[in-house]
């Protein structure tokens, strides 16, 4: 269980979490399979039901609560159901002798589509997340804005109450160029890729990779008024990541000094060895977030 994308928030407010009202509470919200008529639902699934096993609706170590969301969408090519909308509006049309009209073929399309749901494939797709009340903060392992709000809502529906803001409520653009321009934290090193965006009205972007950062190229870029708005880094020798100007944390890999501290977890004990993996990822993560919190001035609203 390693997290590959981070969308953080810092809980606003105290937050306790009785573990028998989670489980219950979540139970509540619990995933349920697509009916034949359902073009998509969404619920909670034990986080180990992804490799197969079943437990309780969360999972928790040292405070961080562990909670999976599961959702299944049915697959129905539009290709098949237009294909089968001009069979049907020619058919029509030949019989009657006159077009099928804009709203007569809505209605055709949704008649394929009922028809059709019942015999579509599914698809599953999990979001994990963690909530850490020792650092007051939730973290959504995706890449996008939509899928963390997504699994928010969801917590949040279920527990009644989550107060949260993101991680980061500015542009982190100034900050991100200084690293590059200036110096970095101590205990970060920049890797050889970046994203540049001018601030005038073209908003020109560059993005370079395998290309120094402080090489000429990247200097007449910087000199012209581009700012960072992604730039990859190495934190403490324990993983590699993009950070972005939006406080997203993309791209994450674990460093291999890392990931052989659960070697000694056999691999047939699947439960153990996803304990012993979100133990150290969430732990590791929440730590990088600490960190970034007080080198980049996050708890000051003045900035």
């Amino acid at each position: 269980m390693w997290f590959k994308n981070v969308k953080a928030y810092q809980i606003t407010q105290p937050l306790s979490l009785d573990e028998g009202d989670l489980e219950r509470a979540l139970n509540e919200h619990a995933f349920r399979p697509c009916g034949s008529q359902d073009m998509a639902t969404m619920g909670f699934a034990s986080p180990f039901s992804q490799a197969g096993k079943q437990g309780t609706m969360f999972h928790v170590v040292q405070q961080r609560f562990w909670i999976t969301l599961k959702k299944q969408e049915k697959i129905l090519p539009s290709a098949v159901v237009n294909a089968e909308l001009d069979e049907m509006a020619a058919k029509i049309e030949m019989e009657t002798g006159s077009p099928v009209g804009k709203k007569a073929k809505a209605d055709l399309k949704q008649e394929i589509q009922t028809r059709l749901l019942p015999q579509a494939f599914t698809k599953n797709t999990y979001t994990h997340g963690f909530i850490s009340l020792a650092d007051n903060l939730v973290v959504v392992d995706a890449s996008s804005d939509g899928k963390a709000e997504a699994f928010l809502t969801m917590v949040r529906k279920a527990i009644g109450s989550l107060p949260v803001v993101p991680f980061t409520r500015r542009s982190l653009q100034s900050e991100l160029t200084h690293w590059v321009t200036e110096a970095t934290p101590e205990g970060v090193g920049l890797l050889e890729e970046a994203e540049f965006k001018s601030t005038d009205d073209t908003g020109s972007v560059i993005r370079c990779k395998n290309q120094p950062l402080d090489s000429e190229e990247i200097t007449i870029h910087l000199d012209a008024g581009k700012l960072v708005q992604k730039v990859a880094f190495e934190y403490a020798e324990t993983l590699t990541a993009v950070m972005c100007e939006d406080g997203a944390i993309k791209r994450i890999k674990f460093t291999d000094r890392i990931k052989e501290e659960t070697d000694d977890v056999p691999k047939d004990q699947v439960e153990a060895r996803l304990d012993a993996e979100f133990a150290l990822m969430s732990a590791e993560i929440c730590t990088l977030l600490n960190f970034l919190r007080g080198a980049l001035n996050l708890n000051d609203d003045s900035l």
